[in-house]
């Protein structure tokens, strides 16, 4: 059994939200999992490898437009395609 599906190459910075200049769909079409200080985080809602830093949503708290608050981690950051 051969993968004739070839891989995209992750971005070194990344956004999952859609109004964001760092969305980009077609690595949304698999899915992503991120190491940050060792650990695999579910929650990341941008990441930028170089910079070595992640957003992830601060708890339940969000603006006045309904979008989650996000607090900046600083750390080592590993981005990867988890396998099917």
């Amino acid at each position: 059994m051969t993968d004739t599906q070839t891989l995209p190459p992750l971005p070194d910075r990344l956004s999952q939200d859609p109004r964001s200049p760092h969305f980009v769909r077609d690595i949304f079409e698999h899915d992503i999992g991120i190491h940050f200080n060792g650990k695999e985080r579910f929650d990341v809602a941008e990441y930028c490898i170089s910079e070595g830093w992640v957003k992830v949503p601060a708890g339940k708290t969000v603006d006045r437009k309904g979008q989650p608050l996000l607090l900046k981690l600083k750390g080592k950051v590993e981005a990867f395609i988890k396998p099917a």
